[in-house]
């Protein structure tokens, strides 16, 4: 009957401890937190047992311990994520009691950035030389579509003879020998987000002609060794001439 009673009274202790987070900006139904880069990311942690002692309280980053200062580890803590960065997107934040891991509380961070597509660039290539452009897709969430014309008109691929790759973090427009005909012009990226809207970049590209191209360390190497041999050709000769007029 004793222990039974013991029983009872460990799990009413238990229904009471709790966790709880509140955090600014505030969380969905999901506790997923939705910021921006370089905003700021309050959450404080409160505990039922603030005035037991084993209501100290400790936070972890996707598993690993956060450094508190004292005074902010007992009944109620906070941490601040300042400024928040592309590495915090997805991150978990857990608070638990150190004495008891199973009683915690966690929040995750849905960190929104646009992609960076913006301004102008000039590209000089030479003729029969790699053509290289590259536009950046790497956003949250994912953009909705990439779009490269040439000159204002969508650019015929197999006609240029151009190759377009994108891994969810570049898009790149390539052509393995540039033709002044085929590729100068006006290039531009445009990629559709569904937070941020439209953004593009454009690429001036000059296609100029090929330069001959001397292999100089070559050339000059090759002038040392014939004017060190013509030197010691002369001083060769020179010896045989004075022994000969002795």
């Amino acid at each position: 009957m004793a222990s039974y009673c013991f029983l009872v009274l460990a799990m009413c202790a238990a229904q009471t401890l709790c966790i709880t987070i509140e955090s600014v900006p505030g969380m969905d139904g999901e506790r997923v937190i939705l910021t921006e880069l370089e905003r700021t990311v309050s959450l404080v942690c409160f505990s039922n047992r603030s005035e037991d002692e084993a209501a100290e309280l400790v936070w972890l980053r996707n598993g690993r311990m956060v450094a508190l200062r004292e005074g902010n580890r007992q009944g109620q803590s906070g941490v601040c994520i300042m400024p928040v960065i592309h590495q915090d997107n997805g991150a978990t934040f857990t608070c638990r009691l150190r004495s008891n891991a199973s009683v915690e509380a966690s929040v995750t961070l849905n960190v929104t950035y646009p992609p960076i597509v913006s301004g102008s660039e000039g590209v000089w290539v030479e003729q029969a030389s790699p053509l290289l452009l590259s536009c950046d897709t790497f956003a949250n969430p994912p953009v909705s579509s990439v779009r490269w014309t040439l000159n204002g008109s969508a650019i015929d691929i197999l006609a240029g003879r151009f190759t377009l790759t994108d891994d969810g973090f570049t898009s790149r427009l390539a052509a393995d020998k540039a033709e002044k005909s085929k590729h100068e012009g006006l290039y531009r990226c445009t990629v559709d987000s569904p937070v941020y809207g439209i953004k593009s970049k454009d690429f001036l590209v000059t296609v100029t002609e090929r330069t001959l191209k001397f292999p100089l360390m070559p050339i000059i190497a090759g002038v040392v060794v014939v004017c060190l041999t013509a030197v010691l050709a002369i001083v060769s000769r020179w010896k045989r001439i004075s022994k000969c007029c002795k």
